[in-house]
């Protein structure tokens, strides 16, 4: 459950915006001054929104701005507040607010704001993401993986950045073994240094040397001019060389060579040529299986294997999903166009029950294609038809994807047939003055009910709570802690 940060030094208001967001979905947590925020701000960067108040006694709403600036937090704010001057607005916004509202807000226009700040935060990490990854700065908290499972490979990439060593990525295909590579070297001292990738698995048995090594012109038939090999490419930075059990053996050599000398040998060249490569190969195939069979050599796999680090495929780290189906939403939904805000509680249901073979990759693709072909703000299982058929069989994939809302044949205005309304059924109501057993409550539990009731009327604005009662606001307040209700908003706000 996404977690609110609300903050705001009034209690009652507190409580009701607490409330709202925890009505929505989210699970709140409150804070009565900017000083606590940034506390709690700093201790869970996860936390997905934060509502400000900007008048506080301590530390004001732009302090606190300020300070998130200052200290890189980049959680959306919501600044809400009695003062609704055009200055006030000009000068939130330009701190980094994402939305604005003036007190007391309707439970829909919060909500709305809510989501809207969450989807721009997942974008905004999605194109952090991807920037950092194309510069070749990727580091750990560009990688979603809180899942316990993931803790060693994070563990393990962070000590394999501190040194030149060869890394070994083992892990089935699509679980995110080049994501790894990046990280390790965005984490080292080769970080925005070239991040060469080779699928040995793509390239013709004849051409990987030439490939991998260059050629110089005249080497063979068709090599007109000499070319630089991925070696060469990656002079200074790393070579990423995924798929490396589908080397052929008389390549598997010459690799080795280029592992243990630090020089590579282009095609056609007389004379070797120094190379200063960090290595970090992958594979979806055991290297020691294919090392016992003959199929891989074994001098190179113990070249290879000096820190293996294996990723767990998508069904070990289910805790992960829900963080990676949101964000794959909100980027494919930018690049679709498309205002796809997120995905139903039966939807994500189903996508958990689901093994995922192609793990991540997989995952990815079939987001993409369910926010391409969805036409509402939220994901349904429909859209997912081929982890439904799995789950739920053949017949109740196509029943649901056949009952899903389509625009109708068009009907000539002259032949449009009136609507049917049911007549309404009036149901029976309680007398708000008798409890659920039928006998009448006691008078103190009908004053305290008329009082929460005038409390969320009003937006707890408790001048018009006492207007509205007849009562003057020290007879209200006294009431208040007569019943328990002072105390309980509170703890709220603690």
């Amino acid at each position: 459950m996404t977690r609110v940060l609300v903050v705001d030094d009034d209690p009652v208001q507190l409580r009701l915006t607490a409330e709202i967001a925890n009505r929505a979905g989210f699970k709140p947590i409150t804070a009565t001054g900017g000083d606590q925020a940034l506390s709690l701000l700093r201790e869970d960067r996860k936390i997905g929104a934060m509502i400000l108040d900007l008048v506080m006694p301590d530390l004001d709403g732009m302090g606190v701005m300020a300070a998130m600036r200052a200290e890189g937090l980049t959680t959306p704010v919501i600044i809400q507040t009695a003062n609704s001057s055009l200055e006030t607005v000009i000068s939130a916004m330009r701190q980094g607010a994402a939305d604005y509202f003036v007190k007391p807000v309707s439970p829909e226009r919060l909500i709305v704001s809510l989501r809207n700040a969450m989807k721009l935060d997942t974008l905004e990490a999605a194109i952090r993401s991807e920037h950092a990854r194309r510069s070749g700065t990727l580091t750990p908290a560009d990688m979603i993986a809180s899942a316990p499972s993931m803790a060693r490979v994070l563990a393990l990439s962070a000590k394999a950045a501190k040194s030149p060593i060869p890394v070994l990525i083992e892990g089935e295909t699509g679980v995110g073994k080049e994501l790894v590579a990046r990280i390790i070297q965005g984490s080292s001292d080769r970080a925005g240094k070239p991040f060469v990738t080779v699928n040995c698995g793509a390239i013709p048995p004849n051409l990987v040397e030439s490939v991998l090594f260059g050629h110089k012109k005249g080497a063979f038939t068709g090599a007109i001019a000499d070319q630089a090999g991925k070696f060469t490419e990656a002079h200074g930075g790393t070579l990423f060389l995924d798929e490396v059990g589908e080397l052929p053996l008389d390549t598997q050599v010459k690799l080795l060579r280029a592992l243990q000398e630090g020089e590579i040998e282009p095609v056609g060249a007389s004379r070797a040529e120094k190379v200063n490569v960090r290595l970090i190969s992958a594979t979806n195939r055991r290297l020691l299986n294919l090392a016992k069979t003959g199929e891989f050599r074994e001098d190179l796999f113990y070249r290879l294997n000096v820190f293996p680090i294996y990723v767990p495929p998508l069904r070990e780290r289910m805790e992960d999903l829900a963080n990676l189906v949101s964000h794959f939403i909100a980027r494919f939904s930018a690049e679709a166009g498309k205002r796809v805000l997120g995905i139903t509680p039966p939807a994500l249901d189903l996508l958990s029950a689901y093994d995922w073979p192609g793990n991540v990759r997989q995952l990815e693709n079939a987001v993409y294609r369910a926010v391409v072909l969805s036409e509402a703000a939220f994901l349904e299982a429909e859209d997912f038809p081929q982890m439904l058929a799995q789950s739920a069989g053949r017949e109740e994939a196509v029943r649901a994807v056949g009952q899903a809302p389509v625009l109708a044949a068009p009907i000539h205005i002259d032949s449009a047939p009136a609507r049917l309304r049911p007549d309404p059924v009036a149901l029976p109501a309680q007398d708000r003055f008798l409890n659920p057993a039928g006998d009448l409550q006691p008078l103190a539990d009908i004053e305290r009910a008329a009082i929460a009731f005038a409390i969320d009327y009003h937006g707890g604005r408790m001048s018009r709570v006492a207007r509205a009662l007849g009562i003057g606001r020290s007879t209200l307040y006294r009431k208040l802690h007569e019943y328990g209700m002072a105390e309980n908003l509170i703890n709220d706000a603690a």
